[in-house]
């Protein structure tokens, strides 16, 4: 089997998944066992990796590494934002528990 064809099919699957991950954070609206963490570290490790498969002529892993660069651009995004909704949620519960309507009579 040709490299390149390897190397396409390895770089859809990668991006399929991480794509799917983001989407799934994005409609739960949750943050349950996401690190902020994870983002940032693939931010810079996807636009080091970027840069190097530039330098390298590897376009697999430009393309590949440039993705996933973005994707981790919105995953963060989509993490603060997820963050600020639970946030605003927790805050508007203890509002609302903290404060108890009169008994009628």
């Amino acid at each position: 089997m040709n490299a390149e064809i390897v190397g396409w099919l390895s770089s859809l699957i990668l991006v399929s998944t991480i794509s799917r991950q983001v989407y799934t954070q994005w409609r739960t609206k949750r943050i349950d066992g996401v690190s902020k963490w994870l983002f940032i570290g693939q931010l810079t490790a996807s636009l080091g990796f970027t840069i190097y498969s530039y330098l390298v002529d590897n376009w697999v892993f430009v393309f590949t590494n440039f993705f996933m660069f973005l994707t981790a651009v919105v995953g963060e995004f989509i993490y603060l934002s997820n963050k600020r909704h639970a946030q605003r949620q927790q805050s508007g519960s203890a509002a609302q528990g903290g404060a108890r309507p009169a008994p009628s009579r």
